[in-house]
Order: structure tokens, then C-alpha cells, then sequence
């Protein structure tokens, strides 16, 4: 019982803190391009692969 005293302001706590940072993440725009970051990892590959073609024929 005494164990409640303490864990329930601190879960409180952490609630709080993750609704701020929740609220801070949506206002500074982290949230506005989810598809880019999933698309830049597909496409990652074929730029590697063009810049390798292209010092091979520099080269």
C-alpha cells in the first residue's frame, strides 16, 4: 500500500510528461511528412547505385 503512494504520482507524472512531448512533437511538425522517411529508404538504394555507375566511368 505505502508502494501506491509513491508509484501513482510518479505514473502521473509520466503520463504528463508524454502528452508535453506528444504536443511538442505535433507543433513543431514532426508529424507532417510520414511517407517521406518510408519512401527515402525504397529509393536510398538506387541513388547508391547511380553514384557508383557514375565514378566507374569517371574512373
Amino acid at each position: 500500500m505505502e508502494a501506491l503512494h509513491i508509484m501513482v504520482p510518479i505514473a502521473i507524472i509520466l503520463v504528463l510528461v508524454a502528452i508535453i512531448v506528444f504536443f511538442w512533437a505535433v507543433k513543431s511538425g514532426q508529424f507532417d511528412d510520414l511517407e517521406r522517411q518510408g519512401m527515402n529508404v525504397l529509393l536510398d538504394d538506387e541513388k547508391k547505385k547511380q553514384k557508383k555507375t557514375s565514378q566507374k566511368k569517371t574512373n
